[in-house]
């Protein structure tokens, strides 16, 4: 049986009617077989997965979701067709999948897993998605949430689970550890000593020691280092989570903390804006390329760049010659440090009406380790949503990151259109287009565009 995962276009998924979905080199730390043997060795055999079904139990499920290339889903898939190989999954993208779930879902032939995201949640058009989850909290699936980082686990307000986090993602900057080596620098923690170690790259020589696109967008300057000190604001006063969400002008003097210190970083010349214009063009590929030239001690993005960074290592022609160690930190905004959001990037969810429900649940059971997730991610370059960070260290930083300077994806409720104005309100301090003074003035009414 060919167990190739197949991607489809959505189009062609969808005006066929049938939906049919018969169904994400080396590190520069460590290679991915070597992260495969870590967890063999480090898991015994009292969580190792037991198969509930005989081997021999023939198969078919669909899996449906954003990524155009899942091939961290394909390595799982194999894993699990070494335990039950009379079977297939195909794996299905969607194009436009937040118009396109909805008519897959209610197609003659649903997928049995399907990807959400948090910000669905509460949206009328994605309700279905929700409501026709399976709960994977019922005892009887003997699925292992435990593995699942409390701060990413997503009770629902019956506080039953129907969604299973695959990968997590943040938002920092990706260091040159090799520079911070070769000067006798420590990565600095606080925004006091951010200054300082920038003032001293700086005598060494590099130009904008902090670097990043100076973009709108959230792996973009303004948001990368400044918007997770703005989210621990809201997490630790909710009552003005309303304000912000129904854009009042007076909400928006919740953001003069984190845009005071956005401007300070920006007056205190631990980054040239122009350079990062100038040399950057966009949020994602250029980041990662820019940063791969090997000169830049800090590059402030997203966890979702970092997702990038493995593939463009061997597309790197100044990486490939002169290879580096680089890791992932949290943006050392504050007085006692940087804030980590912890944020779900996607997670799935299973169809109770798949007509393959036995076997679709036995998937997830199987996914649902430290092990395949730890896998996944790694492959992927994403944080895993378990609790165990090893697997791949550019994310180790994380690692035992202090509570109380953390804030999860159920810690706030901003709507996107709150977001939006935070957003637009840094890139305009970033670039001298507003003072603080008048971002947080012209709340709710800042251009967005």
């Amino acid at each position: 049986m060919n167990k190739q995962i197949k991607t489809i276009l959505a189009m062609t998924f969808i005006s066929m009617l049938a939906i049919t979905s018969a169904g994400c080199g080396q590190t520069q730390n460590q290679s991915l077989e070597q992260s495969e043997t870590q967890v063999d060795q480090q898991e015994n055999s009292t969580n190792q997965f037991s198969p509930k079904y005989e081997a021999n139990t023939e198969y078919k499920l669909s899996v449906v979701g954003t990524y155009s290339n899942f091939e961290s889903l394909e390595s799982t898939i194999d894993r699990f067709y070494e335990l039950y190989p009379n079977g297939e999954i195909e794996y299905t993208y969607l194009d436009d999948y937040r118009n396109t779930i909805g008519p897959a879902l209610a197609g003659q032939e649903p997928p049995d897993i399907y990807v959400v995201q948090p910000w669905m949640y509460g949206d009328e058009q994605f309700a279905p998605l929700f409501d026709g989850a399976e709960i994977l909290s019922d005892p009887e699936l003997e699925i292992n949430l435990e593995c699942i980082r409390p701060s990413v686990k997503w009770e629902m307000d019956d506080g039953e689970i129907r969604t299973l986090p695959v990968f997590a993602t943040s938002y920092g900057m990706l260091v040159n550890m090799d520079i911070f080596e070769k000067e006798g620098l420590e990565v600095p923690t606080t925004f006091e000593e951010l200054k300082d170690v920038c003032q001293q790259l700086k005598e060494a020589g590099y130009e904008s020691p902090l670097m990043g696109a100076n973009t709108t967008t959230t792996p973009g300057i303004g948001y990368a280092f400044s918007y997770p000190m703005f989210a621990k604001t809201v997490k630790d006063d909710r009552s003005i989570e309303e304000g912000l969400n129904n854009l009042e002008p007076s909400a928006g003097e919740a953001m003069r903390p984190s845009l005071e210190r956005l401007q300070e970083l920006v007056d205190s010349g631990c980054i040239d804006v122009a350079k990062c214009s100038a040399e950057i063009e966009d949020d994602y590929n250029s980041v990662i390329l820019r940063f791969f030239e090997g000169d830049v001690p800090m590059m402030l993005c997203s966890g979702d760049v970092v997702s990038g960074t493995k593939k463009r290592e061997g597309q790197s022609e100044a990486f490939s010659a002169n290879p580096f160690n680089y890791d992932f930190y949290v943006a050392p905004s504050g007085d006692e440090g940087g804030y980590y959001m912890d944020s779900v990037s996607i997670l799935f969810c299973v169809n109770k009406n798949s007509a393959n429900l036995d076997m679709t649940n036995e998937f997830i059971r199987f996914l649902t380790s430290e092990k395949e997730l730890g896998l996944m991610a790694a492959e992927k370059r994403l944080i895993t949503p378990t609790t165990d960070y090893s697997l791949d260290e550019v994310y180790a930083s994380l690692a035992d990151f202090p509570e109380d300077r953390t804030v999860n994806f159920r810690d706030t409720e901003l709507l996107d259109t709150a977001v939006k104005q935070y957003r637009a309100a840094a890139y305009a301090i970033v670039n001298g287009d507003m003072t603080v003074d008048e971002a947080v003035a012209n709340y709710g009414s800042i251009p967005t565009e």
